[in-house]
């Protein structure tokens, strides 16, 4: 579905810059839009290679096996048809402290497994379970303590102080995950 949106955006917009002479100015944007892109991707691998090691260490150390201990009440609150050693609960634990971090694309992998270990638990049927819904939501609506991405791009675009973000960020993405924890437990009495 996005091929197709984003295919034919690009087809109006040739079309529209070749109907109106602009076609110049439509290269032009093409060519410098990519050279950016490519910039700014050089520069977030660079901070989210840190970022994605520092996880890995915190892995390895054991630094995730502690913070999974300490987020167990609230884990069981959230999910409490999954049992407290399963597989599921690292890999949601490791998510959520991926995305306290602002680390979405750390995240993404330990979400994936957890959403895994969830089927199978679900007995791999075709309607998601009330924990994976539950899961996807606080997984969207993403608690951050320090949003490095959205930094990194302040940053990388000249921003003044690129850390004004953060209280900002804390508080939208509190009321967020609060808005969404709530709709769940509200969607989840009946099931």
């Amino acid at each position: 579905m996005l091929n197709i949106l984003w295919g034919a955006m690009i087809i109006i917009g040739i079309t529209y810059g070749a109907i109106t002479g602009r076609m110049g100015e439509v290269t032009e944007a093409a060519l410098s839009s990519s050279k950016e892109a490519v910039s700014l991707c050089i520069a977030m691998a660079g901070i989210m290679a840190l970022w994605v090691g520092l996880m890995e260490i915190g892995k390895k150390s054991g630094l995730i096996d502690l913070l999974t201990g300490k987020m167990r009440p609230f884990l069981h609150f959230l999910f409490p048809n999954i049992p407290q050693d399963h597989e599921a609960m690292e890999y949601i634990s490791a998510n959520m402290i991926a995305n306290l971090l602002g680390l979405g694309w750390a995240a993404t992998p330990f979400g994936l497994k957890a959403m895994e270990a969830m089927a199978k638990l679900n007995n791999h049927r075709e309607t998601a379970s009330r924990e994976m819904c539950t899961f996807l939501i606080v997984n969207i609506s993403s608690l951050q303590l320090i949003p490095v991405t959205i930094i990194a791009y302040r940053s990388q675009y000249g921003s003044v102080n690129p850390a004004a973000i953060v209280a900002p960020a804390i508080i939208a993405t509190s009321i967020s995950t609060l808005t969404g924890v709530v709709f769940s437990k509200i969607m989840g009495k009946g099931s």
